[in-house]
């Protein structure tokens, strides 16, 4: 047995939600004690009662991109897709990773629908990356130019051309117009990520007000989810993988409130693995100390991982054999989260990103 073997489960696949709740925070809740082992069973309601009025939840606040790109090749009308990666703000061209028959070539146009199938921008070919990404320059559509609004921005060209860029588990990718607030949480701000931090889509602003009205306090953080956030270890072994790597930040404001409450006995609530992703890397750059930082990480948290600021974690299920499990297993030790695991399968949890969630204390 490989040493990525070990973070491995069957799945039923009727146990992966395609679909959110009517009300978020009826998702279930396991609440799991890492120095007891106990494991209880709540709702993502009773979080009022389960934090602490000196604990400090961190919620990562960016925003979901409808990154999903589908039309066709302009010349030979066949199919094309493609998911939006970053924009080089210097000469506007955009990376993209893209799937089509045949070889597209450089001056070459793809022609982009909208969301009812009706054909709008096109897609000049630039070039191809080292890894194989597309690079190719927004133009308005070939005709009509006057029907839609002035495009400045990616933001823009893919608020009126993109789709929710959902995760192939859930309908095979392929979104409803539901999904354009479903994946999406109710405290998003900061435009960038192509996967939602599913940790927080849970809450409602009801929760919140909930929460904060009991003394907890909530710190925001940023971390744009990139599309390695599903990639899976191919490796054998975990050193031998190459991490992702993601933008995220957080200002001085809210180091400062995260480590005024610690000193006070209160505990770092970390919602989702992108908030411990930035809390981390702060705090690694920094020395140890949790202070204001912007930056790129491939942190890789595996065991035996020695966490500096985070106390506890809010958390979806995550896939088998994933970078994501791995965290939590480092977090939590890996035979309690697979306990975990075994109990939310048998009482038949709901997993993945529209599904319930951990909490581990």
């Amino acid at each position: 047995m490989s040493e990525i073997d070990l973070y491995d489960y069957e799945l039923p696949r009727e146990r992966i939600a395609q679909e959110p709740l009517a009300t978020r925070s009826d998702a279930r809740l396991m609440l799991v004690n890492r120095k007891s082992g106990s494991i209880e069973h709540h709702y993502v309601r009773d979080l009022p009662d389960l934090l602490l009025s000196d604990d400090t939840l961190v919620l990562n606040d960016s925003r979901v991109i409808p990154a999903r790109l589908v039309g066709f090749r302009t010349r030979t009308g066949g199919r094309w897709q493609g998911l939006f990666l970053r924009e080089d703000p210097t000469s506007g061209v955009w990376e993209l990773l893209t799937k089509t028959r045949g070889k597209l070539v450089a001056e070459e146009t793809i022609t982009v629908e909208d969301r009812n199938g009706l054909p709008g921008m096109r897609l000049q070919v630039v070039s191809k990356t080292e890894e194989g990404h597309l690079l190719v320059l927004p133009m308005p559509p070939a005709s009509e130019l006057d029907e839609i609004p002035e495009m400045h921005t990616a933001a823009d060209w893919l608020t009126h051309y993109g789709r929710v860029p959902l995760p192939p588990y859930i309908r095979d990718g392929h979104m409803v117009d539901a999904d354009v607030q479903n994946y999406q949480t109710v405290f998003a701000k900061a435009p960038g990520s192509v996967a939602a931090p599913t940790a927080g889509l849970h809450f409602t602003s009801q929760l919140l007000r909930q929460i904060t009205s009991g003394g907890t306090e909530t710190a925001s953080v940023t971390l744009h989810v990139g599309l390695g956030t599903f990639r899976p270890i191919e490796t054998e072994t975990l050193d031998a993988h190459t991490m992702h790597t993601e933008w995220g930040q957080i200002t001085e404001e809210n180091a400062e409130l995260i480590n005024e409450r610690r000193r006070e006995g209160g505990r770092c609530v970390a919602v989702g693995t992108t908030s411990v992703r930035v809390l981390e890397s702060a705090a690694n750059a920094l020395g140890g100390t949790l202070g204001p930082w912007t930056g790129t990480t491939d942190l890789f948290i595996r065991p035996p991982y020695r966490f500096q600021v985070v106390d506890a974690l809010m958390t979806n299920f995550h896939l088998p054999k994933s970078t994501l499990l791995v965290l939590v297993s480092a977090f939590a030790g890996r035979d309690l989260v697979l306990e975990a695991y075994a109990k939310a399968i048998e009482n038949e949890y709901r997993f993945f990103s529209y599904g319930d969630a951990m909490l581990f204390v």
